[in-house]
């Protein structure tokens, strides 16, 4: 089955922004005539494995490389190197060039930026004295379409970069990224955004708009009714908690990345002990699409009865007498591998979720969230310290813990860096720093408002049937992901009726129209103007694009779809996000050996 996600029921036209990428890509290998050895960038090679064929580029007459620390043994006289704007990666670059030139071969060099070239990169070039023997150039991919309704902007260390080193430069791009796609379907004429980066988004992108104006005559009606922006610093508490969802698990479990697993060929019941495989998991695998928003336990008993169905079709094949019967029969058989896919992924994660631990997870989490039995969850904490379980997982629990409570006493703090630090090694020293500098991990100054957050926006709810979900709930067993609730309230009457409530959280929110496709240069201006999200009237449904900030797990992605195929809900969601994460991985970028 193929890599590349069919896009062909997708609420918006990304079809064809993913073939305006291809174009652009396949037209930059054609500007280095004649046989060239191609060298990405590993980050990157996921991405536009999602965007091309491998065999395409090939036809370019190109020789595939990634970019490494080892010398790179080509052939070729033409190199040409497709990377982001990473300092380390210039350092790669130059020292591949110098080891050429050591040895005295002659060849032609070519570095293309991802999205853009930026002049820190070009100075370190200078400085290794290589400048002058490469031509430069940009591959402006901003948006990259990795399902349906999900698009990513590839940022994944935007978290990180905005929270903890104050640096923005990713909000540039996500403005950058959706004004791209208003050159596509429209000026978007409602925003709503909430926190201090999607506020920064939003001037810049109006600024754009001033700058580089969207005709409104050549794009008609606009496509995308409203955008809602969300800084992940907002909800933090959704990417600490388990999902329970099909799709969520196969993430925790085995990491979802650029709509793929890789796992061992044996899980996959192959005879190949050791070898590694690749899993594509998105809307091309119409199963999937069918059971990855459902909780774990439903999907178990629609494999069980698709498998017990199949051993009957296969009892029955023997008494087939006419050819549509038979027809019927081949029709079921061509959905046998992906019955047989999900039935071994599904084995291996029931593997996982039967265990007492497992359970012993949830039932903390639902603890913690509830704000109960503050010592039975402090000596939870503790227990996984000294049990030396794996330091992500204790971060998350105690980051949960952590911001629920409006921080630790100052006792406890001090005890439990303490006791991180002797457990798992004082290099940690710079991974708790910047769990206290994002306020992830502090000490408390006053009591929290989660109590209060919890109450008013109905995040706990009495369990619901995981056969039939009457709730976005049923997703982290009965907690509504915050982030999600602050999307049903902007779309049923706004954010004005929980003004309040919005203060208690990060950062400010606004809420503005851009009337008539206008040029409002300013928030300033924009501001007092108040948006509300009208449903359309002739039967269309509206579409609004949520945008992440800092990461969405694929828990709120699974809650953004459960609400939108709610009977009488008019709106489409798009997802666009700096990178689909979940806690360990948004985690990992705040650790010691983060990139």
């Amino acid at each position: 089955m193929a890599q590349i996600p069919n896009l062909d029921n997708a609420p918006l036209n990304l079809s064809s922004l993913r073939e305006q990428s291809q174009r652009e890509l396949l037209n930059i290998l054609k500007s280095v005539r004649g046989r060239k050895c191609v060298v990405i960038d590993p980050k990157l090679s996921g991405s536009l494995s999602l965007l091309i064929q491998t065999s395409l580029l090939k036809e370019s007459d190109a020789e595939l490389r990634h970019l490494s620390s080892e010398r790179l043994q080509t052939e070729c006289s033409k190199v040409l190197y497709i990377v982001r704007s990473q300092l380390n990666l210039m350092k790669l670059i130059s020292s591949n060039i110098q080891n050429d030139i050591s040895k005295g071969l002659q060849k032609e060099y070519f570095i293309y930026f991802v999205p853009r070239r930026t002049v820190v990169c070009e100075k370190i070039l200078e400085e290794e004295k290589i400048h002058k023997m490469v031509t430069i150039g940009e591959y402006p991919l901003y948006v990259m379409p990795l399902d349906e309704d999900v698009v990513s902007f590839e940022l994944d260390l935007a978290y990180k970069d905005c929270i903890v080193d104050g640096d923005t430069s990713s909000l540039w791009h996500i403005a950058k990224a959706i004004h791209k796609l208003e050159f596509s379907f429209g000026v978007i004429p409602n925003i709503k955004a909430k926190g201090k980066s999607a506020l920064k988004v939003v001037d810049i992108l109006n600024r754009m708009q001033v700058e580089e104006p969207v005709d409104s005559s050549n794009t008609g009606v606009p496509e995308i009714n409203t955008i809602i922006l969300l800084d992940r610093e907002v909800d933090m508490v959704t990417p600490m908690c388990f999902p329970l969802t099909y799709e969520g698990i196969l993430d925790e479990v085995l990491r979802i990345n650029n709509g793929a697993v890789e796992l061992d060929a044996s899980i996959m019941g192959a005879q190949q002990d050791g070898k590694k495989m690749k899993v594509p998991l998105n809307s091309s695998d119409k199963l999937y699409k069918e059971i990855r928003d459902l909780q774990f336990g439903v999907v178990m008993q629609i494999l069980r009865e698709k498998a017990m169905s199949m051993k009957q079709d296969y009892a029955e094949i023997s008494t087939t007498r006419t050819v549509s019967e038979l027809k019927d029969f081949v029709k079921k058989l061509n959905s046998l591998p992906e019955v047989s896919r999900h039935i071994n992924l599904a084995q291996h994660l029931f593997a996982f979720t039967s265990k007492a631990s497992f359970s012993g997870r949830l039932d903390i989490e639902q603890t913690i969230l509830e704000c109960q039995a503050y010592d039975i969850c402090f000596e939870y904490i503790e227990e996984m310290i000294h049990k030396q379980e794996p330091i992500v997982n204790v971060l998350r629990v105690l980051v949960l813990f952590s911001i629920t409570n409006g921080g630790l006493v100052k006792k406890h703090f001090d005890y439990l860096r303490r006791e991180l630090l002797h457990s798992y090694g004082f290099e940690h020293m710079f991974t708790l720093n910047n769990l206290e500098k994002a306020g992830l991990f502090k000490k408390q100054e006053a009591k929290g408002n989660w109590p209060n957050i919890n109450r008013a926006l109905k995040l706990l709810v009495d369990e619901n049937d995981p056969s039939n979900p009457s709730d976005i709930s049923y997703i982290f067993s009965g907690y509504a992901p915050l982030s999600i609730r602050l999307v049903q309230h902007a779309i049923r009457s706004g954010w004005h009726p929980i003004e309040e409530i919005l203060k208690l959280l990060p950062g400010p929110h606004l809420e503005l129209k851009r009337g008539g496709y206008s040029n409002v240069s300013s928030l300033d201006t924009a501001r007092s103007i108040p948006a509300s999200l009208e449903r359309t009237m002739d039967g269309h449904r509206t579409l609004v694009l949520v945008v992440f900030i800092g990461g969405v797990t694929l828990g709120e992605i699974s809650a953004l779809r459960f609400l939108s195929s709610q009977e009488g809900m008019g709106y489409d969601f798009i997802v666009g996000t700096t990178k689909v994460v979940n806690g360990d991985t948004l985690l990992e970028t705040l650790m010691s050996n983060a990139s």
